[in-house]
């Protein structure tokens, strides 16, 4: 996936940025991205339209700069929250939580998701593709230590994602179920019956 531009050099230059990001974000939520305009998007963060092109160079442009900080900003919040693990049974419990609360504090990250599947079926599968690399490298240590079946960790990782991902969209984007430790439990007790050793 490309790189994010480079950050203003100052204070005053990243606050602009981060007002255009945020109702960038708020706008392909309300209206999607073919909806939306960069007038909607200035006239929503308060400044001119010529301001925008300081900071991006097109719609595309924040858009993939929105969906690489959602995958990076998601990834850092389950490396946080797994360091302390002691097996991979516990890291993936402690991983999935933490996806539960990004969601519920932002659940428009779905939107601006799974739109780029039909703006840049590239952007979509390098998306999920990079998650699915940093899976797999989880999943075979934890292999070689015996903690996990002897299932192809490329097929076991989207297989995690899948099921993180649907049932956060239905349970707690859809149907706003707070309820994030009865989700948890059911889900573990899936990988439980047939992911784990013991």
């Amino acid at each position: 996936m490309a790189e994010l531009p480079e950050k203003p050099q100052t204070k005053r230059g990243e606050a602009t940025r981060e007002k255009l990001i945020q109702a960038a974000a708020k706008t392909f939520y309300d209206k999607g991205y073919h909806g939306s305009t960069i007038h909607d998007i200035t006239r929503m963060a308060g400044v001119g339209s010529g301001t925008f092109y300081l900071y991006f160079d097109s719609k595309i442009s924040v858009y993939r700069y929105l969906l690489i900080e959602y995958g990076e900003r998601i990834r850092a919040n389950s490396a946080i929250a797994i360091q302390k693990s002691k097996n991979r049974r516990e890291a993936e419990e402690l991983g999935i939580r933490s996806f539960f609360e990004f969601v519920t504090r932002e659940p428009e990250i779905f939107n601006v998701i799974w739109e780029s599947l039909y703006i840049d079926k590239r952007l979509f599968d390098d998306f999920y593709h990079t998650f699915s690399e940093a899976y797999v490298s989880q999943l075979e240590k934890a292999q070689k230590k015996g903690e996990v079946r002897d299932i192809d960790p490329s097929v076991l990782s989207y297989m995690l994602i899948g099921i993180s991902n649907f049932v956060a969209l239905n349970s707690i984007v859809l149907q706003q179920e707070q309820d994030l430790d009865a989700l948890i439990r059911e889900i573990m007790k899936l990988l439980d019956g047939g992911m784990f050793t013991s």
